[in-house]
């Protein structure tokens, strides 16, 4: 099984909210997942990313891989704080 932490759309059109989820790689972008580690919200002024870095640390620990744009966020979110 490969693990991947990657962004999941939710919100309404021209509205949208990401979850950062830890998922199967087989599975939709949309579908099931095995945890749920952060959300995003690019409209939001403050920046909108809320992580929780010990479960990303764990699952990154244990093989999973974060997709593109979540590292990068993970990088913005650890310069922040």
């Amino acid at each position: 099984m490969s693990v991947t932490i990657r962004l999941s759309r939710h919100g309404t059109k021209k509205r949208p909210f990401y979850r950062i989820v830890v998922s199967d790689r087989r599975y939709p972008r949309d579908g099931r997942y095995i945890e749920q580690v952060g959300t995003y919200d690019p409209i939001a002024a403050s920046g909108g990313v809320k992580l929780n870095g010990e479960k990303i640390d764990t699952w990154i620990k244990q093989g999973a891989k974060p997709s593109q744009t979540v590292s990068e966020l993970i990088k913005k979110a650890k310069k922040a704080g």
